[in-house]
């Protein structure tokens, strides 16, 4: 072979390996741009279907399956509760019960020295013995006058003016017992005693302590609660008025019996609405035999309400609140959000009942996502499939 034709040889090896090398390079290049082309395809619809929020839809319920309740804060207070004033002024000599004392009606509970009660008395008392003798005197001297005119010694006037003078002077004497008998009543009343059965809730007094009569708030000796039986105080919305009526029965617990529930019955409602709360204040009377409950401590209530069947419940957090009040989101048949405004009839507290508004085969969104509005596409996601991620993940 020739130097010429060794040398067109390899050139022609040369050309076949840059085109086959050019070859690759575009089939490189190619291949390239198809897989990033198909990535970001498949990243674009990734990103729509994220775009595409998922929720969760429920079917309005056929009305509570349970007996509904309504729970409210209560206050509880002693079925009766008195402020011992002080009757006369004067010193207290000695008490005798502290605080949490039992005591019936009429025990002594202290007693006040009254030195210048004691001097008004022996005042009285003199006084009343003064008119007592000038009376008798008087008595006396109209009888003699009585006489004389029999034997017409002295005239007609002055017999009536004698017994004119009687009369004055026994007036006086029924005037001066009446004081002597105020002043005796008043001396009583420096014993202090209980106005009923029950226990001595406070005590703002102690021995040699100032006594002055009246009746001025924080003034009180002693505070004595009759505990056997309590009432308790509960607001009630105005919604609910009308299913509570005097003669029903509530159930009460207090934060320091946990796990005890106690019953208690409506007496009496104050068959008005306050202006400031909206609510009619209801009186319930429940017995404490054992004085286990505490007056002036909190109570939570519940009561019994009748049950209202037709009416569609949703959850609470299908409920969305705004200008227009309250609304709920419902997906329709093509998977977009319909926004529909409600009326709500209770508030059950596990569910709302709904009074219009909704209807029975609605798809409900429950805690629809922070700014949905009408129109939105949505993916769904029912309740059952939502428990079976659910379980899977545990």
């Amino acid at each position: 072979m020739s130097d010429a034709q060794g040398r067109g040889s390899a050139r022609r090896v040369l050309v076949v390996a840059l085109v086959l090398l050019a070859a690759g390079a575009v089939a490189v290049a190619v291949t390239g741009l198809g897989s990033r082309a198909s990535n970001a395809a498949r990243l674009e619809t990734r990103a729509q279907a994220q775009a595409v929020p998922t929720v969760m839809v429920v079917t309005p319920g056929d009305g509570v399956r349970t007996t509904p309740t309504l729970e409210l804060p209560g206050r509880i207070e002693a079925h009766a509760r008195a402020l011992v004033h002080a009757r006369v002024a004067g010193y207290l000599k000695r008490w005798t019960a502290d605080i949490g004392t039992r005591v019936r009606a009429g025990q002594l509970l202290a007693e006040i020295d009254t030195p210048e009660l004691d001097l008004q008395l022996m005042q009285a008392r003199a006084e009343l013995a003064s008119v007592r003798a000038n009376a008798a005197l008087s008595a006396a001297t109209a009888r003699r006058w009585q006489s004389l005119q029999a034997q017409n010694f002295v005239s007609a006037q002055a017999v009536e003016e004698k017994s004119g003078d009687l009369a004055v002077k026994q007036a006086a004497v029924e005037a001066s017992q009446a004081n002597v008998e105020r002043l005796q009543t008043m001396k009583g009343f420096a014993r202090v005693v209980a106005p009923f059965d029950g226990v001595v809730t406070a005590r703002s007094t102690d021995v040699g302590a100032l006594i002055n009569p009246g009746a001025a708030t924080g003034s009180e000796l002693f505070v004595v609660s009759d505990l056997s039986r309590l009432r308790l105080y509960v607001n009630v919305p105005q919604t609910y008025v009308a299913l509570v009526k005097p003669g029903d029965k509530a159930a009460f617990s207090v934060p320091e019996r946990p796990g005890a529930v106690f019953q208690a019955t409506v007496r009496s409602m104050s068959q008005a609405i306050g202006s400031a709360s909206g609510a009619m204040l209801v009186q319930l009377a429940a017995d404490n035999p054992d004085a286990g409950l505490l007056p002036g401590g909190f109570a939570s209530v519940r009561f019994a309400l009748p049950r209202e069947t037709g009416r569609l419940t949703v959850p609470p957090g299908a409920l969305m609140f705004g200008k227009a009040g309250p609304r709920v989101a419902v997906v329709g048949a093509d998977d977009k959000v319909v926004i529909k405004p409600v009326t709500v009839a209770r508030d059950l507290g596990h569910v709302i009942e709904i009074g219009a508004g909704l209807a029975a085969d609605d798809r409900v969104i429950d805690s629809p996502p922070d700014g949905i509005t009408e129109g939105d596409v949505v993916r769904v996601k029912t309740a059952d499939a939502a428990r079976a991620a659910g379980g899977q993940a545990r």
